[in-house]
């Protein structure tokens, strides 16, 4: 497989990938360097004081403005504080010179909660409820359930029971695994996007099962939980890790005896983020009869599909 779609759904070969991403870069750094410098020119700072101030040397601080310094977020965020600075301002592709965008945000967040309410009503007319139709994700870790839930759910429903993950295989032509191996972190993201995209525009009634770490993806997520009524599937770390190595997966545990550990950083890391669904269902010490019922119930009891 030599090819990845982009996000508007056209075939890139790998090398077109890895220099569009090389592309990307040096536009941040360039557009990092500048806003750097224009900040410094309009509080008529000399980059010998915004070195004492932020510690930075006046070598890399040039480097930086011309473009030509691949500055770390440590040193870019102190670089930022002494310019008195939000670092997202540095590198976001709004100016916030003059995007209204970014003037809107900061008034946003410094409303009470009856206009931000207003706000979110009038930028988003259309209901929640219908932007969900019958829409259902299942979230959560590996292990808690959510495919085998999702499928029987599905079949006992009579709905579509979708797994993102096979989307995403069937349109790299590849299993996860080596879409992984090949593409990396940020192709595989980009190709999981596009699913979710797809399954939305195709689906109206569906039951959706999605990767853990799909929360962690800001604006995929946001779009999930605009588009789907979603449930946090959930369970102890222990049954995690349990069932997926019932499921024949040695992995987690193979050669790393602080796996417990990291799954459990993993889950405190994205609690928060789990949260943010509508639902929960907890299938810790749950058969997976007992956990479906539940599931089925919860379904009704909301009219979600």
């Amino acid at each position: 497989m030599s090819e990845i779609t982009n996000f508007r759904g056209e075939a890139q070969a790998q090398t077109e990938v890895r220099n569009e991403a090389d592309r990307l870069t040096d536009d941040l750094i360039a557009r990092v360097g500048e806003r750097v410098r224009r900040a410094r020119d309009r509080k008529g700072i000399p980059r010998r004081v915004l070195s004492e101030r932020s510690g930075v040397s006046p070598r890399y601080l040039a480097q930086l403005e011309a473009g030509e310094g691949n500055i770390s977020i440590a040193l870019l965020q102190k670089v930022a504080y002494a310019l008195d600075h939000k670092i997202e301002w540095l590198v976001g592709e709004d100016d916030p010179w003059t995007s209204d965008a970014l003037r809107i945000a900061d008034l946003y967040r410094t409303a009470n909660a009856d206009i931000q309410a207003t706000v979110r009503a009038t930028l988003s007319p259309e209901p929640a409820t219908e932007k969900r139709a019958h829409r259902v994700c299942l979230i959560g870790l590996r292990g808690a359930g959510k495919s085998t839930l999702g499928r029987r759910a599905g079949q006992a429903l009579g709905i579509p029971f979708v797994e993102l993950n096979r989307e995403i295989e069937e349109q790299a032509g590849m299993p996860v695994d080596e879409v992984m191996a090949f593409y990396g972190q940020e192709g595989y993201r980009r190709l999981e996007a596009q699913a979710l995209s797809r399954v939305i525009a195709t689906h109206d009634t569906m039951i959706l099962a999605v990767a853990g770490g799909i929360v962690a993806e800001p604006e995929t997520y946001n779009r999930l939980l605009t588009h789907f009524h979603t449930i946090w599937v959930k369970a102890t770390p222990a049954e995690h890790m349990a069932r997926v190595r019932e499921q024949g997966d040695e992995r987690p545990m193979a050669g790393n005896p602080e796996a417990m550990d990291q799954l459990k950083s993993i889950l405190t890391s994205r609690e928060a983020l789990y949260e943010k669904a509508e639902e929960s269902l907890d299938t810790s010490g749950k058969t997976e009869e007992e956990s479906l019922a539940e599931l089925t119930a919860l379904l009704h009891a909301r009219d979600l599909v």
